[in-house]
């Protein structure tokens, strides 16, 4: 059994140390949604540290044959997906696929681009899970293509309540390596934040689409 403590630990250090997760509670990013945020996450960053993209590739892989068991295929979301779920399907000697935002407007129109491999099992790998809307895009698409889609893998979660509930209705299980409370715990623990910013983080979370207005 792997400590899931210690690895949403390491995930937040990791991406606390590289940059690729920034909290500016008092200085706040707009995310393409038009929402203010004190936090703003780029797990693309890991790509480029092959200590991080490393730890993040077998962790990944370790807890899918934990929490899913066999698979036969890892499908990557676009974009940012692509790479984690390629890493993850060299590790475990599987084919891999990955789903696009919207179908191609040219030539096939593909949707899913790779070889179809219909009623394989397959373990969707996202960077990041937001409200989980994109992510189960893609878990939509591989089902209707024929897919058995076991669940998706992620590297970071904000831990929004609607994430969850769009998960759950569309009856599909998920983890991440770490989360928006362990990272906030650790960022306080090692002087990334100051303990006002804590509570900012915290109202933030509660109410991120009214927050900042």
């Amino acid at each position: 059994m792997f400590d899931k403590s210690e690895i949403e630990n390491q995930v937040a250090e990791f991406l606390l140390q590289i940059k690729a997760i920034k909290l500016q509670p008092n200085n706040p990013f707009t995310w393409a949604s038009g929402w203010k945020s004190p936090i703003y996450c780029d797990n693309r960053i890991t790509l480029s540290h092959p200590t991080i993209r490393t730890y993040i590739r077998q962790q990944l892989t370790r807890q899918i044959q934990e929490v899913f068991g066999a698979v036969g295929c890892i499908a990557g979301v676009a974009t940012a997906g692509i790479p984690q779920g390629a890493l993850v399907a060299q590790e475990l000697g599987l084919p891999f696929i990955y789903v696009r935002s919207k179908p191609k407007d040219h030539g096939t129109g593909s949707l899913i681009e790779g070889e179809i491999l219909t009623g394989k099992r397959v373990v969707v790998i996202e960077d990041l899970i937001s409200t989980g809307k994109s992510s189960l895009q893609a878990v939509e698409a591989l089902r209707s293509a024929g897919y058995d889609v076991a669940g998706l893998a992620a590297i970071f979660t904000y831990g929004f309540d609607i994430a969850a509930d769009n998960f759950k209705q569309a009856n599909c299980p998920f983890f991440t390596l770490s989360n928006y409370n362990a990272l906030i715990k650790y960022a306080a623990e090692n002087q990334y934040i100051s303990e006002n910013d804590i509570q900012i983080l915290k109202n933030w979370r509660e109410n991120p689409s009214e927050w900042g207005k």
